[in-house]
């Protein structure tokens, strides 16, 4: 199945998706790791949070799945530069991935939900690849959730575009919320929700969040996407773009990020 990336991997996106680390954004799932255990990792993007896994497994075989050959290939180096033995990346499609059945103990996904036409079907073909037993970790970001301070229109248009934007794509941008459905719709079974938070409010988290989007509104695919639907202009996004870097210097700049998290299991019998 093909599907839309609606963030692209513009040099903006992966500097944000780079500084993700499984203490940040899997800190759900790491109190149910053990040394030995396999390891999925399902969108894996440049590998910053694959690695962390793989030392925490160790030496337990990880691998990191994701849909581009250049960003496997960035994730690929990065492996190399931290000397992590135990952990390969490679190309492969979620809702038909190229690996036997019941080959590991935990499947992570982080941030790729929201971005399938159909994300009952990757995860129902993620539960084939877990052992009996095995522990599902998925987490989403939920935008309709998202905070911020002080008032900001281009922000709250940002928010509206972003909505538009993934719903042409076949995403869903509020995944957060939908995560239990989907995850008991695909056949696990004791299933937990939570949520978690990140918040960027200090001079140079608000200037690392709020660039990262002035530069993903104006130029990556989130942008060529917002044009090619006639959903924007160039004009408005470079007014989007000035509306983050105003927030940026906003003393008392808050920006809430809400992520839905589910931990579920493969039932032992099906």
């Amino acid at each position: 199945m093909t599907e839309t990336y609606t963030h692209g991997h513009h040099e903006s996106v992966l500097r944000s998706h780079s500084w993700r680390t499984a203490a940040n954004s899997a800190a759900y799932l790491l109190g149910h790791l053990e040394a030995g255990m396999d390891l999925l990792d399902v969108g894996c993007g440049p590998g910053t949070i694959t690695l962390d896994l793989a030392e925490l497994v160790a030496p337990g075989r990880v691998l990191g799945i994701d849909a581009s050959a250049d960003v496997v290939a960035q994730a690929d180096e990065l492996r190399r530069e931290r000397g992590v033995p135990n952990v390969s990346f490679r190309v492969d499609d979620v809702y038909g991935l190229g690996l036997e059945d019941a080959s590991f103990d935990v499947v992570h996904a982080h941030q790729v939900l929201q971005h399938l036409s159909d994300p009952v079907a990757a995860l129902t073909e993620m539960r084939r690849v877990l052992r009996p037993g095995g522990v599902v970790a998925v987490r989403d970001g939920d935008y309709a959730a998202f905070v911020w301070a002080p008032e900001n229109p281009e922000i709250e248009r940002w928010l509206e575009l972003y909505h538009q934007v993934t719903a042409r794509n076949g995403g869903e941008a509020d995944a957060g919320r939908h995560l239990l459905g989907w995850v008991r719709r695909a056949g696990f079974v004791d299933a937990v929700a939570g949520s978690s938070t990140w918040t960027f409010s200090d001079p140079e988290s608000r200037a690392w969040w709020g660039g990262t989007w002035a530069d993903r509104v104006a130029s990556s695919a989130l942008a060529d996407q917002a044009l090619e639907y006639g959903l924007s202009d160039r004009g408005e996004l470079a007014r989007l773009a000035a509306g983050w870097r105003r927030w940026i210097d906003e003393p008392d700049g808050v920006f809430i990020v809400v992520h839905g998290e589910v931990l579920a299991r493969c039932p032992v019998a099906l």
